[in-house]
């Protein structure tokens, strides 16, 4: 899908490793390397003995209520966040909807499919693409924001979040990358105080589940209501229920919880190693808190077409709203991938 500004709406990391680039190494998609652990595969494994039940999903609903401490009514299970964005833009009757750029394209691109005009806040590199909660007009009735943001990897304070809720408005928080930020700072999951707001998690970026598909709206009641009407009978899979039930559960936070720290020092590696090429243009966005980096560079769209030539797939970052051909974005992964990135992106900056 692409808009009036050209951006293509509908593209995303995985299309870089589809076809001829599945032998690349991939840093284009941000679900984390070396996933799903043992033990989670085995989890979902136990589970397909009762593939013949039509999927129950009360029990994985209760452990994602009790995961962030609020009663069941207020959580709805989705096959991913992407279900969300598309179950938000279906259900919710909404005037003026306004998504905070950039960021990931699938809410923009659901809410027009829906029908909706659609506002956009386009957030500078000059302010470290951090949110000026005055930006938002005020006769937004939905806002859209990721937190951390994807591809920035900026993690906006909690509370500027907060400031953008007013009554008559639905704020919607997308936190898929939330759990990879150490002790989950800046987290309005569990929140009760924020009028109108929607919190989106994926469990398929920190566990390795892009191809189960599984997510959580955290909100209201009469919004869980209006969102879970607009879905079709049994949504989510036995397999992907078995899934959000372990992944929510004391061990995997846990788990989570130090894959986050590993992340953040696997992070800082790699920051420290594209700081060498500041001679050659290279600035890096931030501060960087996500799994995740954006860089910009100049060439970056013949620098991508030699890192592919070299074995490595990047992210582009021209599909986003807001950046242009001179953005990547690099996945986070453990040192001895990043050296040899850092190796070949040396070469593919040589004349």
């Amino acid at each position: 899908m692409r808009t009036e500004s050209g951006h293509d709406l509908r593209h995303h990391g995985d299309a870089e490793v589809r076809d001829d680039g599945g032998s690349l190494v991939d840093l284009a998609v941000n679900v984390r390397a070396d996933t799903p652990p043992v033990w989670l595969r085995e989890h979902i494994a136990a589970s397909l003995g009762g593939l013949a039940a039509y999927p129950d999903g009360r029990a994985a609903r209760a452990a994602v209520a009790a995961r962030h401490g609020l009663p069941v009514e207020r959580v709805l299970l989705t096959a991913g966040a992407a279900e969300a964005f598309v179950l938000l833009a279906r259900a919710l009757k909404v005037r003026r909807p306004v998504v905070v750029h950039p960021q990931f394209t699938e809410p923009e691109a659901a809410l027009r499919d829906a029908g909706h005009a659609v506002g956009r806040v386009l957030l500078r590199e000059e302010d470290g693409f951090r949110l000026d909660p005055a930006a938002v007009p005020e006769d937004a009735d939905l806002v859209v924001i990721g937190n951390p943001t994807n591809p920035t990897s900026v993690l906006h304070p909690a509370d500027a979040i907060a400031s953008l809720a007013r009554p008559g408005r639905v704020l919607v928080v997308d936190e898929a990358f939330m759990d990879a930020v150490p002790g989950e700072s800046e987290a309005l999951a569990g929140r009760v105080d924020v009028p109108g707001l929607v919190v989106l998690r994926s469990l398929t970026k920190t566990w390795g589940l892009a191809g189960l598909r599984i997510g959580y709206v955290l909100a209201a009641p009469e919004t869980i209501e209006d969102l879970q009407r607009a879905q079709p009978l049994w949504p989510v899979s036995t397999p992907a229920l078995a899934a959000a039930e372990a992944c929510v559960g004391p061990r995997a936070v846990a788990e989570a919880a130090h894959a986050a720290h590993r992340i953040a020092a696997d992070r800082a590696h790699l920051l420290a190693g594209l700081a060498g090429f500041a001679p050659a243009g290279l600035r890096v966005a931030g501060p960087a808190q996500g799994p995740f980096v954006l860089l910009r560079l100049p060439g970056a769209s013949a620098v991508r077409r030699r890192l592919r030539d070299l074995g490595y797939a990047v992210r582009r970052g021209d599909t986003f709203p807001g950046l242009d051909e001179e953005w990547l974005r690099l996945a986070v992964r453990d040192r001895r991938t990043t050296d040899a990135f850092l190796r070949a992106l040396e070469q593919a900056l040589r004349p």
